[in-house]
């Protein structure tokens, strides 16, 4: 990756590993389908924001939006419900860690799915020691949340809705505008979640908390309406799979903001782990000693 790729590459991985702790503090005033409901409501005033200051030429023809729709479903309102429903049982810290599986997902289906972005040895080996690194982390923190089964699979969940989406979002988006791969989503996600917020969550609680509201701007302007911009950028400029290896940070963030901020305890498997994480983003992007069209065999 260039410079300015590894520079938004990290930038995106501090805002999306501090969202985990974000949600569960504002978690345990709102239910999970109000907090993302505000959270996409306020992503979405940021992309129109920027719109009104770029001004840029958008499509007007269904067709055209119907993906960055199908993603503000897949991409968005699941994958936010489920990672915030999940840390209604689960640590952040774990949450953060279970995401990072999203590569896992991703490098496999974009392999069958993408003409070029096949599986080569450098990113097989980066994503099997960046699990590792996972595993080492997971090693604590998981096996203290044993009676939270159904939050852990809740955000690993989301890591396949992640992956998924972010293969359509290449094979789909490739032409559309970037403010309208990051906006477009936050259309159709905001009008879900509030209907499902107006359906459900009877009756509505507004947050009352400043630290509630405080965690909910910070997830829509920077977690999602920023974030978006920067995703996107990534997906068409280095492909998803390599993308989506952002995850990989999210334990190292997510453990270390845990630490800090809510009292969650500092273990080796934090530092290994997160030592394991950066060396996979390193040797995954190393060039292979073969020529450039060498893969691994899908056969």
């Amino acid at each position: 990756m260039k410079p300015k790729h590894w520079l938004v590459f990290i930038l995106l991985g501090a805002i999306w590993s501090s969202s985990f702790m974000w949600i569960k503090i504002a978690v345990q005033e709102v239910g999970p389908i109000t907090l993302v409901a505000f959270r996409v409501l306020f992503g979405l005033l940021f992309g129109l924001a920027v719109i009104l200051i770029q001004r840029p030429l958008l499509p007007r023809d269904l067709k055209s939006w119907m993906p960055v729709l199908i993603l503000g479903i897949s991409n968005v309102a699941i994958p936010f419900f489920l990672i915030s429903w999940g840390e209604k049982s689960i640590d952040s810290a774990v949450a953060s860690i279970l995401d990072a599986t999203v590569p896992l997902f991703t490098i496999l289906a974009a392999h069958y799915l993408l003409r070029d972005d096949k599986m080569t040895v450098p990113k097989v080996a980066g994503l099997l020691i960046g699990f590792a690194g996972v595993v080492v982390l997971m090693s604590k923190d998981i096996g203290a949340s044993t009676s939270s089964v159904l939050g852990q699979l809740a955000v690993v969940l989301a890591s396949v809705f992640y992956a998924g989406s972010s293969i359509y979002a290449r094979k789909t988006t490739e032409d559309a505008p970037s403010i309208m791969r990051s906006a477009g989503p936050l259309i159709s996600s905001t009008a879900v979640m509030w209907l499902a917020t107006v359906l459900v969550e009877q009756p509505v609680k507004i947050p009352q908390l400043p630290i509630t509201w405080i965690a909910l701007v910070w997830l829509g302007v920077l977690g999602s309406g920023l974030a978006f911009v920067m995703a996107y950028y990534l997906i068409h400029e280095i492909g998803p799979t390599r993308t989506t290896m952002v995850t990989y940070l999210f334990p190292l963030g997510g453990v270390l903001l845990g630490v800090l901020f809510l009292h969650e305890q500092l273990s080796w498997q934090l530092l290994a782990g997160g030592a394991l994480i950066v060396g996979s983003l390193v040797v995954a992007n190393m060039q292979s000693k073969s020529t450039s069209t060498e893969t691994l065999s899908a056969d």
